[in-house]
């Protein structure tokens, strides 16, 4: 072999060493992005589960209102008639009371 073929292999195996290199450093960063998205995946069912819950906690909350809500709203109704009947009733009473 002549000095250019040697120099032309040197060469070559250098730049073989430096793209084995490149790819190891390459398969290291796939390694930890995939490592990151993992941890990402899990953090965002983390988040929904937690979303989930505050969603379920709101809902009876917003239950829970509209029960009070109801409660009352059932009692003044409630409270509005009796007074109403007791106003026919003397109303009524005064009828019979002009009748007689």
């Amino acid at each position: 072999m002549n000095q250019d073929q040697n120099t032309f292999i040197t060469r070559l195996e250098t730049q073989v060493r430096q793209l084995i290199l490149q790819y190891q450093k390459l398969q290291q960063e796939k390694a930890d992005l995939e490592v990151m998205v993992m941890e990402g995946m899990q953090r965002e069912d983390e988040l929904k589960k937690k979303n989930a819950e505050l969603q379920s906690q709101y809902d009876n909350l917003k239950m829970a209102r509209i029960l009070e809500l109801g409660d009352t709203d059932t009692r003044n109704a409630k409270n509005r008639l009796a007074k109403l009947v007791r106003d026919v009733d003397k109303c009524i009473a005064i009828l019979k009371a002009e009748q007689s």
